[in-house]
């Protein structure tokens, strides 16, 4: 009796035209140089004068190459792998080059007048159009508004995300919920015309920095209480259980256990929305109005703030260079000022977080 054997037929593979390879760890690397090189050729081919033309070609042809020799060699499965990574990467260098280079443009252009006389003098006695003078009074202008803003938006932002996660149900916190989805992306301009209605026309106040400082409080409550009430919500609920279990009341387990668990998230959420408010110029420009001479006192007459003076000094410049130099001296001591609030941040959220010991 013949028996005929039966043999399993395994799927045919054909995602990999030799088996077992793999790319060596530099095909990226090579990849891109050809990518840039064929990029270059085809620019001086084709006449392309723009930069950015040759780098999105390039970026193309890296991500066709990429697949192309990935599926040669490792398979159309590696290759898709692949193709994503090399998509992430292209996404994060298009993301990152006109950063460096705005941050490049400022520093080189800001460092020609930045210096100890900069920081420490005003425009009250120079002219737009002549060298000298600095900053001092926008900066002093700029601390001010900002701190002001802070202590009132911080507070009340807060509060409002305990209210939401902790006691918010039914209609009200629905309520305020929706209103802080609007007020987040609401223009700062319309921020300024509602204080300039109310603070200026109908109290009849007059322009001052802390009429600045309650638009920018209002721009910045919506993401103190979104980035608050995030943070609110990653404490565990067994924490707040064992509080609440010992007999302890729920306002004191949100002030002893929930806020300093969460104290590191919340201050970086709080420097965030000061970041986001210092380069603000629509409200300071309706409501403090700006000056080129000090003013300490926030609550009485115009004001000068950063933005405000890169503004006036470039439109004012008429073609002047010391006043385009003034602009971006300003303009990096606006950046350098958000970057050490990041590190502060960065620095309290490393401080207070929960220490994990063996």
């Amino acid at each position: 009796m013949n028996q005929s054997a039966t043999t399993t037929q395994r799927p045919e593979q054909p995602e990999s035209r030799i088996r077992g390879a793999s790319l060596p760890r530099w095909t990226p690397w090579a990849v891109a140089g050809a990518s840039v090189a064929l990029s270059v050729t085809a620019g001086l081919l084709f006449d392309l004068h723009s930069r950015v033309q040759w780098g999105l070609i390039a970026a193309l042809l890296f991500v066709a190459l990429t697949y192309a020799v990935a599926a040669r060699v490792e398979g159309r499965r590696q290759a898709k792998d692949r193709v994503a990574t090399s998509v992430v990467w292209v996404a994060f260098v298009l993301a990152v080059i006109p950063l460096a280079s705005l941050i490049w443009e400022t520093v080189k252009r800001g460092v020609t007048v930045l210096d100890g006389y900069f920081l420490s003098h005003s425009m009250g006695v120079v002219a737009d159009t002549e060298t000298g003078g600095g900053i001092y009074h926008a900066l002093i202008g700029t601390l001010e508004q900002v701190g002001i803003a802070t202590l009132v938006s911080v507070p009340i932002g807060v509060l409002t995300a305990i209210y939401l996660v902790e006691y918010g149900r039914g209609k009200l916190a629905a309520a305020v919920t929706f209103f802080v989805d609007v007020m987040t992306g609401i223009p700062s301009i319309v921020a300024g015309l509602f204080v300039l209605s109310f603070w200026i026309l109908i109290l009849d106040l007059g322009p001052s920095g802390f009429a600045g400082s309650l638009a920018l409080a209002i721009l910045m409550m919506p993401v103190v209480v979104r980035s608050t009430e995030e943070m609110l919500k990653l404490v565990p609920n067994e924490l707040r259980e064992a509080s609440l279990a010992l007999g302890i009341p729920k306002w004191r387990t949100i002030l002893k256990v929930v806020l300093p668990t969460s104290i590191g998230g919340i201050t970086t959420g709080v420097m965030l929305a000061v970041a986001r408010i210092t380069g603000e110029t629509a409200p300071v420009l309706l409501l403090v109005w700006g000056t080129n001479f000090i003013n300490n006192n926030p609550f009485d007459g115009a004001q000068a703030s950063l933005p405000l003076y890169i503004y006036q000094q470039y439109a004012n410049s008429a073609g002047s260079g010391a006043a385009y130099d003034r602009a971006w001296a300003a303009a990096l001591t606006l950046i350098a000022f958000v970057m050490i609030l990041n590190l502060v941040a960065r620095g309290i959220a490393r401080w207070k977080a929960p220490k994990t010991g063996r």
